[in-house]
């Protein structure tokens, strides 16, 4: 897998629209019209309708490269420590693997953990992961109010899972829908992030059926 750092920057530096020159192995990919991601490459020639069955590799999580320094600013005792960093991602990961996985089974697609010629393997990825107020999970506490939990990046490589060719690659950067003005508790930050799992995951799956449906990826127009 390519450095997420350099996927996640499609999604910063890319207008909406705009070529970009994909670094290896993605360069044989074309940009797609999406309208619910802020991203989509696709691989010209692709038959999805082939795919049967999902492989969804173990789901990667990194933070945002200054949330750590963000998240202790000013917080004394109640300060996030590396074992808490560590807990929140590997929440996230079960999280996502577990919301992911059920999304496509819910519209009747087997999960597999073998390559098959029928079988579409998925490798998600949160990054830049991003918590407006996460909570130690020992020592001190703080009260912090927030109007929504925080934000992250989708990375999500789709393969051909026998010969590992890559066929598509989405990106998307969106914040956690909040609900007005509420204490901020890990139960909280954990319901608003697996809300926007959800959402990634429903995507996903009906973007599978799109284009399953088109039976063939067509090159853009020169």
């Amino acid at each position: 897998m390519f450095a997420l750092g350099g996927l996640v920057a499609l999604v910063h530096w890319t207008p909406a629209g705009a070529a970009t020159a994909l670094p290896p192995p993605y360069e044989g990919l074309v940009q797609a019209k999406s309208r619910k991601l802020d991203t989509v490459y696709l691989l010209p020639g692709a038959d999805f309708a082939v795919y049967k069955k999902i492989m969804i590799d173990p789901v990667q999580v990194s933070f945002h490269k200054d949330w750590m320094r963000e998240a202790n600013r000013s917080r004394g005792a109640a300060r996030i420590s590396a074992s808490d960093a560590q807990e929140i991602a590997q929440a996230a990961r079960s999280g996502f693997q577990e919301i992911f996985a059920g999304a496509f089974k819910a519209k009747g697609y087997e999960v597999v953990s073998e390559p098959a010629a029928d079988v579409l393997r998925l490798s998600p990825s949160v990054a830049n992961l991003f918590i407006n107020a996460p909570r130690p999970t020992s020592g001190a506490a703080t009260r912090t109010y927030m109007v929504d939990a925080g934000e992250a990046t989708l990375v999500l490589e789709v393969r051909d899972s026998t010969t590992g060719a890559i066929l598509g690659l989405a990106l998307d950067r969106e914040a956690t829908r909040g609900t007005g003005v509420t204490l901020a508790t890990p139960a909280s930050n954990r319901a608003e992030f697996e809300d926007l799992f959800r959402r990634w995951a429903a995507i996903c799956v009906q973007g599978f059926e799109r284009l399953k449906a088109t039976r063939s990826v067509q090159s853009p127009p020169r």
